[in-house]
């Protein structure tokens, strides 16, 4: 039986890949563990479906299950993230994390992708309770959260009107360029305080450098001065 180009089999290979690439930004969009259940309802299809998509990302080690068979991003992961923006990747880690360690909070550098912000680099740190996670490739629209008002506002209108098709820059985007730093609360996920500088570096994609926290720290200005300067660093390293 002869097939054409774009036919049945082609059709069903693509949705196979479509499932699988959604299924990873399930993941990475989620604040825990997924179950499959919580999986196959967040891609739309039947547990067994969602099974065979999941078994298929498991043999790349793109992602693990736990001993309660909870699923998460595989180390794999890493290794890809570390390839996109590579210079701009080994320019902010030192930065990043000693930025996190230093203020006791989630620091991570996200990128401009056509409306959405990226996740490119993310630390944890260590020496505190409890701290928010924010996993590479983690994506949401730019119109929310600090780092995405801080790119916005370091955009020319030439440069708004490609990316975001308007030269017309949003309220949170204007006061972000006026007061040299964004904020928001509750705009990414409810609880959490984000403050953020752009970042802008040639041959690189419009970007910022943040933190997370769950309350507004005490002293503001410390913590956008050192965001300022982790920008600062990163821009020195960068080759």
């Amino acid at each position: 039986m002869t097939q054409k180009p774009d036919g049945g089999a082609a059709t069903a290979g693509s949705q196979t890949l479509s499932r699988g690439l959604r299924a990873l930004e399930l993941l990475a969009e989620a604040e825990a563990p997924m179950s499959i259940g919580a999986l196959a309802t967040g891609l739309g299809v039947h547990r067994s479906n969602a099974y065979r998509v999941l078994r298929t990302l498991e043999q790349h080690r793109f992602v693990t299950r736990d001993d309660a068979g909870l699923i998460r991003l595989g180390p794999k992961l890493t290794a890809l993230a570390r390839g996109v923006a590579p210079a701009l990747h080994t320019a902010a880690m030192p930065a990043v994390t000693d930025l996190a360690y230093s203020l006791g909070m989630t620091a991570f550098v996200t990128v401009l992708d056509s409306d959405e912000v990226v996740t490119l680099v993310t630390v944890e740190p260590a020496n505190v309770a409890a701290t928010i996670a924010r996993n590479p490739g983690v994506r949401h629209q730019v119109e929310r959260g600090a780092p995405g008002h801080a790119i916005e506002s370091s955009l020319t209108p030439a440069e708004r009107a490609a990316f975001l098709g308007s030269p017309d820059f949003s309220d949170a985007a204007l006061q972000a360029r006026a007061d040299g730093y964004a904020i928001s609360r509750n705009e990414v996920i409810d609880g959490v305080t984000g403050i953020a500088v752009p970042l802008r570096l040639a041959g690189e994609p419009p970007a910022a450098i943040a933190v997370v926290h769950f309350n507004l720290p005490e002293s503001l200005a410390g913590v956008v001065a050192r965001l300022q300067a982790a920008a600062e660093e990163i821009a020195l390293n960068y080759r």
